[in-house]
C-alpha cells in the first residue's frame, strides 16, 4: 500500500473509531474523600439512539492514562462485534499523584488504610451509585488498574460479595498477603468471576515475583467458576506490557460474547452428536446471565448452526431453531421458515408448503425474503402432487 494511502486509511480508521463513543468529563463531590474527584466518561455511540439498552461499566483506576488505550481497544472490538459496547469511567488520580494516597495500605494488615480506606469507600459507596443512577447500566461491572492501582482493585474481591464481576490487573504491585488471600477467595467463590493478570518479561523483580506466586496459588485453587488468564509478555517492561494486556484482557472476559468462530465451531459444536440448537440457545442465555448483555441471536450464528443441523440430518432440531427464531425475531419469517424446512426435509411437502406460506406474510430477514418463500411454496406443491 503506498504511503499516502496508508495515511488516508489510518486517518479514516481513527475518525471512525472516534465516532463510537462520546467522551465527557464530570466532577464528583465526595464526602468520603472530602474533595472533588474528576472522572472521564465514555458513552457508547448507540447510547442516545437506543433508549432501552443497558451497558456494562468498566471502571478505570489511573483513568488519566488508561482511558484512551482502553477506549481504543473497546472501539476496535465493538466494531467487529467481538465485545459489547460499554460505558467507560476513568478516575483521575495523577494530577498531584493522588494515586499514592488513594492506595495507602496498612503494611501489617495488608488492607486499605487512612486515605486508602476512604478511597475504597468512595468507589463503592459514592462513585458506583452515582454512575448507576445517572446512566443505563447493566449489572456487569469491570475494574482495571496498573501496578499500585491494579493491586488496590483486588481489595474489592475481599468483600463477601465482590463488588465487581471482572478484574483486570496490569502488573500489580501486590499488597502484603494478597498473593495468598486472592487464591483463598477464589477457592471458596460460588459465583462466576473473571480475573485477568499480566506482567512483562522484563518487569520489576519485586513486582514480578509476587505475581508469579499469585498465579501458582490461583492454579492450585482451581475453581471452574473463576475465568482466569495470566499473560507474561515477551520483551515487555512494566510499562509497555499495558498495551499488550488490554486487548487480551477484554477478549478473555468477553469470549462468550463473540460470534461463533472456527475454533468454537470445531471444538465445541461440531463434536456434538446432538443438541446443536440447544447449544445456540445456551450460548446466548449464558451471555445474558454472565455478562448482563442481552442481544438477539446473530443471524450469522443462527446460519452456522442451521447448516450443521442440515449436514448431520438432525432435522427434528429445526423445530427448536424455529422457537429460537420466534423468540428473537417474532415479526420475521425465520421461525415459520425453519418449520417449513423441517417438514420439507422430513418428506412432508404439504405441511412445509403451509409454513412457507405463513412465512411469506411476515417480514424478511437475512437472505430470507418473499421471493424465496414463493419458490419454496411452488416446489412443495409440485412435490405434493407427485406424491399423490
Amino acid at each position: 500500500m503506498p504511503q499516502i494511502m496508508k495515511k488516508v486509511y489510518l486517518l479514516t480508521l481513527l475518525i471512525s473509531f472516534s465516532s463510537f463513543a462520546q467522551k465527557t468529563f464530570d466532577n464528583i463531590k465526595s464526602e468520603k474523600l472530602g474533595e472533588e474527584r474528576r472522572i472521564t466518561i465514555g458513552l457508547p455511540a448507540s447510547y442516545e439512539a437506543n433508549k432501552d439498552k443497558k451497558y456494562p461499566v468498566l471502571y478505570l483506576l489511573d483513568g488519566d492514562y488508561l482511558f484512551d488505550p482502553f477506549s481504543g481497544a473497546v472501539s476496535y472490538g465493538t466494531y467487529w462485534d467481538d465485545i459489547p459496547e460499554m460505558i467507560i469511567i476513568g478516575i483521575h488520580q495523577n494530577k498531584d499523584e493522588e494515586r499514592y494516597d488513594d492506595t495507602t495500605i496498612d503494611q501489617n494488615e495488608g488492607l486499605p488504610f487512612e486515605k486508602g480506606a476512604k478511597f475504597f469507600e468512595f468507589i463503592g459507596a459514592e462513585l458506583i451509585p452515582y454512575i448507576e443512577k445517572k446512566y443505563r447500566t447493566s449489572p456487569f461491572r469491570l475494574i482495571a488498574g496498573h501496578d499500585v492501582t491494579a493491586s488496590f482493585a483486588n481489595f474489592y474481591l475481599y468483600k463477601e460479595i465482590p463488588l465487581f464481576n471482572a478484574y483486570i490487573c496490569l502488573s500489580p504491585e501486590l499488597a502484603p498477603k494478597m498473593e495468598v488471600r486472592i487464591a483463598e477467595k477464589f477457592a471458596k467463590i460460588k459465583s462466576p468471576i473473571f480475573y485477568y493478570l499480566s506482567a512483562g518479561e522484563g518487569d520489576i523483580k519485586k513486582i514480578k515475583e509476587p505475581i508469579d506466586k499469585l498465579n501458582s496459588n490461583i492454579k492450585i485453587a482451581n475453581n471452574p467458576l473463576v475465568n482466569y488468564k495470566y499473560d507474561v509478555f515477551k520483551g515487555a517492561t512494566h510499562y509497555t506490557e499495558v498495551l499488550h494486556s488490554i486487548p487480551s484482557a477484554l477478549y478473555q472476559i468477553f469470549e462468550i460474547y463473540r460470534p461463533i468462530n472456527s475454533a468454537e465451531y470445531n471444538d465445541k459444536i461440531a463434536v456434538l452428536q446432538e443438541g446443536y440448537a440447544e447449544y445456540l440457545e445456551k450460548k446466548y442465555a449464558t451471555m445474558s446471565e454472565a455478562l448482563g448483555v442481552q442481544i438477539p441471536v446473530r443471524m450469522s450464528d443462527f446460519k452456522v448452526v442451521e447448516n450443521l443441523i442440515l449436514k448431520r440430518n438432525a432435522y427434528s432440531e429445526l423445530g427448536k431453531m424455529a422457537e429460537i427464531g420466534n423468540v428473537n425475531y417474532p415479526k420475521a419469517m425465520l421461525g415459520e421458515y425453519e418449520l417449513g424446512l423441517m417438514y420439507e426435509k422430513q418428506g412432508d411437502p404439504k405441511h412445509a408448503s403451509k409454513k412457507y406460506q405463513n412465512a411469506s406474510q411476515m417480514e424478511p430477514i437475512g437472505d430470507l425474503n418473499k421471493d424465496l418463500m414463493y419458490e419454496k411454496i411452488d416446489e412443495m406443491n409440485t412435490l405434493a402432487k407427485k406424491s399423490k
